[in-house]
């Protein structure tokens, strides 16, 4: 977790849950900090209801007293009736309620099951509310070419490989920021995602030229101290490269380049890399699949949906489109 301080203001249970999920799980640091901050803001709010805290001060209020009886006494209503103050009081919409759901059901299924200290899991029925289905925003080829050719400045080379690998091969920003040197053999990557998993990333031609001028002209061969010695990618201070930092410069050339930061951003090239590859190289949708990591086939469906979308517009733009019969 970011701050092992504040799981310190958990109670027992709790603190049980967050180590489970992250060193049995293997979820992500991010993922466990937000199980930490839903339930926080669920175990607040359940002693608001309950008449044993005062709304007005309700970030303040302890959770770390919090008996596990009070919690077997929570029911589906209780549920629902946080996601309402989430929805009402918080103005959270579908997607981050449906998180909550997701940290609620893994949690009390956890009581239950795991560490048995429940007799049944009030949230098995819960219901998560219907997110909204939106296309990925990505760059189009020529807006990628002109975000790779306005790189330039100091660490060129190193910014022109992540933006390249980015592009091309759709990593995630965590998983950009945990490349080493020795995940690296020939056109090979072995990358390291959520949870853990380990799948190969192939680098085409591009992608290997991009490293390879990075490690020749710019990657410091001195004065980096362990643990960063094996880090691909590089500080100025000879550190292996922070998300900040990669998200930093991401933003810092698509500026350069024009484009708009507020539409665009790091995750948005992940976009870009998965639907370039779907429209221009007829990738199949399972390959796709296993080269961005994803878990579930669904999530990466929504890229054929783009070509569905075009098919669309095609059709309307037709000009004999508006005609009708007399």
């Amino acid at each position: 977790m970011q701050s092992k301080q504040m799981l310190d203001e958990a109670p027992y249970y709790l603190k049980d849950f967050i180590m489970y999920m992250e060193t049995i799980k293997g979820k992500s640091e991010k993922t466990v900090d937000e199980y930490f901050f839903d339930l926080r803001t669920f175990l607040r709010y359940m002693k608001v209801l309950k008449g044993q805290a005062q709304i007005d001060d309700f970030d303040n209020i302890s959770i770390r007293d919090i008996p596990i009886e009070f919690i077997r006494e929570i029911t589906l209503h209780d549920l629902y009736e946080y996601l309402s103050y989430t929805l009402r009081e918080r103005l959270n919409n579908a997607n981050p309620r449906a998180r909550k759901v997701s940290s609620l059901k893994s949690f009390f299924k956890y009581l239950l099951n795991k560490a048995k200290l429940i007799a049944f899991n009030p949230a098995a029925e819960l219901d998560a509310p219907k997110k909204p289905k939106t296309l990925p925003k990505y760059l189009s080829l020529d807006e990628s070419k002109k975000l790779l050719e306005s790189i330039d400045g100091t660490y060129k080379y190193r910014d022109y490989a992540i933006i390249t690998i980015f592009l091309n091969c759709g990593l995630r920003l965590s998983e950009m920021a945990g490349i080493n040197l020795k995940d690296i053999h020939e056109d090979k990557l072995t990358v390291f995602g959520k949870g853990a998993k380990e799948r190969t990333v192939y680098l085409n031609a591009a992608c290997v030229n991009a490293i390879s001028d990075y490690v020749k002209n710019e990657r410091p061969k001195d004065g980096i101290k362990s643990p960063h010695k094996d880090a691909l990618f590089l500080s100025r201070l000879n550190q292996r490269i922070s998300v900040k930092t990669i998200q930093h410069i991401v933003k810092k050339h698509l500026e350069a380049a024009g484009l708009d930061t507020a539409k665009y951003s790091v995750h948005k090239l992940r976009h870009t890399a998965a639907t370039l590859m779907y429209r221009y190289g007829h990738v199949d949708v399972r390959v796709l699949q296993e080269i961005l990591g994803h878990t579930d086939l669904s999530t990466t469906q929504i890229y054929t949906h783009l070509d569905d979308e075009q098919l669309r517009s095609a059709s309307m733009a037709n000009p004999l489109s508006e005609i009708n019969k007399k």
